[in-house]
């Protein structure tokens, strides 16, 4: 099954490749935000993330639904977790 699993915007490390560093329950990745170019991200917004690319612009309070949801549904959280975990943008 393939989660979004709600992340927080940290840090734009590279506006003009479209990469930002997200906080997914604490763990930090670079990730790619080419798919909301548009959405003029900043440090602070809430996305929703799948395997290194921000699909999309959430709400804090969409981000904390969801987030409680998915932990819910166990082994699939952890495994959304863990390939976030294991991906890296270079």
């Amino acid at each position: 099954m393939c989660l979004g699993i709600p992340g927080q915007v940290v840090d734009i490390v590279d506006a003009q490749q479209h990469l930002a560093k997200v906080d997914v329950n604490g763990i930090r990745r670079v990730i790619s935000v080419r798919l909301l170019a548009d959405d003029g991200l900043v440090v602070g917004d809430w996305v929703l993330v799948h395997v290194g690319f921000a699909m999309s612009k959430i709400d804090e309070a969409e981000a904390q639904v969801t987030l409680d949801q998915v932990q819910k549904m166990g082994a699939d959280y952890t495994n959304e977790i863990d390939a976030y975990n294991s991906s890296e943008i270079a």
